[in-house]
């Protein structure tokens, strides 16, 4: 097993031997409705196989595994339209932009590739809401699993206090998405969430509240299966999180920080998350293995 990572004008790569593991795109070209934000995607397991989805027809905001917000303040940092208390989905000139500012760090140390960068949150009017320290890592922890590491630091530049929500938040029932969202392949639709304490469809476990949950799907051509597994840090607001998670119609994890209650960030503040996910060639009953290693990783993470 050799890293490398690699970085462009755009996007960075990390690889693992001849395997992409993920390539992060740090400046989208993604159209101002679809709220620009960076994105990871593709996203591989070591053998190859691609566990994410790219601008998928039905949500095309939806990328990889993005950090997308639909409720800051007034303002839609998710894309697409938003939720609007007893009028339903409205489009609004309220697609924010996550915009790359500078990278702060690319090295790769000790097979451990290591990347940070500074962002500035901008409103669709030109307004500055916040400035965010965001940092990666990403490591091979076992034979068929690798760890990525992500951690956020937003600090509210504006002179008003942010709520940070959700459509739950303004109204709409079980909805409660926002934060770092993941959206799987087409192959995984109808496939099978995991919990340290259930197993089931999205409809039964979307909005319970667990440390880290799990998806297994399965590869189109070979039949192959593949985890994806995010663990929610201790010291992540709302712990442990309500999930906002999918099976039926697409497939689509979420430990939801703002799922029923907003988050008021003050001027000047700083809220801070880390998640830990996990990528792997493997079944359900490999999640609880695959969410011990990266419990393992981001315990160690300030």
């Amino acid at each position: 097993m050799t890293l490398s990572l690699s970085v462009g004008e755009t996007a960075l790569v990390v690889a693992d031997g001849d395997v992409e593991l993920l390539s992060y795109t740090f400046v989208p070209d993604s159209p101002q409705y679809e709220s620009p934000k960076p994105y990871l995607h593709p996203l591989r397991t070591r053998s190859g196989r691609v566990v994410s989805l790219y601008r998928p027809h039905d949500h095309v905001w939806h990328k990889g595994i993005a950090w997308s917000l639909p409720v800051v303040g007034d303002e839609n940092f998710w894309g697409g339209p938003t939720f609007v208390r007893d009028e339903g989905y409205v489009a609004l000139p309220n697609d924010g932009a996550q915009r790359h500012i500078s990278m702060l760090e690319a090295d790769l140390d000790d097979e451990v590739a290591h990347w940070a960068h500074a962002l500035d949150w901008i409103t669709e009017d030109g307004r500055r809401l916040f400035a965010e320290r965001r940092a990666f890592t990403a490591r091979v922890v076992a034979g068929d699993v690798w760890a990525l590491t992500v951690e956020i630091a937003m600090t509210n530049v504006s002179a008003d206090a942010v709520p940070l929500g959700s459509p739950t938040t303004r109204g709409r029932d079980n909805a409660g998405y926002g934060g770092l969202f993941w959206r799987g392949p087409r192959s995984f639709t109808d496939g099978t969430l995991v919990t340290a304490t259930a197993t089931g469809p999205g409809s039964e476990l979307r909005g319970q509240r667990h440390e880290w949950m799990g998806f297994a799907g399965r590869h189109d051509g070979d039949d192959a299966a593949s985890l994806v597994v995010m663990v929610d840090h201790a010291a992540n607001p709302q712990h442990p999180p309500q999930w906002f998670a999918r099976s039926e119609e697409f497939a689509a994890l979420n430990p939801a920080p703002f799922f029923s209650e907003e988050l008021v960030v003050q001027p000047g503040e700083t809220v801070r998350f880390v998640y830990g996910v996990g990528i792997a060639d493997g079944e359900v009953t490999d999640a609880a293995a695959v969410a011990e290693a990266v419990r393992a990783v981001i315990g160690s993470t300030p």
